[in-house]
């Protein structure tokens, strides 16, 4: 999740940085991403305590930019959206399917564009997405190419610049998490839009 959870528009809205999840779409993430928001939320909480407790003359350390009740009203936004999307959230473990050439959600592939260009992307949930840093969603066309295939595979990317090929290189996957709660969901589950 980028730093800024949200952030101030002019006419005193917030809007959320992590977006929306698709009617009727499953909320996969990661134990990993899963830990992440947990603690995203505890952050947010205590900001949210420590800025109850300041007297609205102390002036605002959470978001100094800010009045100290925007700054209190948005912490609870944010706590509140987070508890939504913890409470929707599938944690599927990629770890699974490690030693495995087939690509699923969780997968770290390596894949190869026409022109000769490698690309490194992790396939993970709306609420993990980093793209600069390689960590595609799920339901991005790239993603959703990729999903099934297997190492050495080559697979076309329908995109609005028209149809690719794409080749697999390879397909490397986590070390199993041993969580309670964490699964596998179905290639058919990920394909799901």
């Amino acid at each position: 999740m980028n730093k800024a959870f949200v952030k101030e528009t002019g006419d005193d809205e917030t809007l959320s940085l992590l977006p929306e999840m698709p009617l009727g779409v499953r909320n996969y993430i990661t134990p990993a991403g899963y830990r992440h928001l947990q603690s995203e939320l505890q952050r947010l909480m205590n900001a949210a305590q420590s800025a109850a407790a300041h007297d609205e003359n102390s002036g605002n350390t959470v978001f100094p930019e800010m009045s100290p009740e925007r700054s209190l009203r948005d912490l609870e936004q944010s706590i509140h959206y987070l508890q939504a999307r913890l409470e929707t959230a599938e944690i599927v473990d990629p770890g699974v399917h490690a030693g495995e050439e087939q690509i699923f959600f969780g997968a770290n592939v390596i894949y190869q564009h026409q022109n000769g260009k490698q690309q490194t992307v992790t396939i993970v949930g709306l609420d993990e997405l980093d793209p600069a840093n390689g960590r595609i969603s799920w339901l991005s066309p790239v993603a959703q190419s990729l999903l099934g295939a297997w190492t050495g595979d080559e697979v076309t990317l329908e995109s609005p610049a028209g149809k690719e090929m794409l080749k697999v290189r390879a397909v490397h996957y986590p070390v199993r998490n041993s969580e309670p709660g964490a699964t596998a969901a179905s290639s058919s589950d990920k394909k799901t839009k």
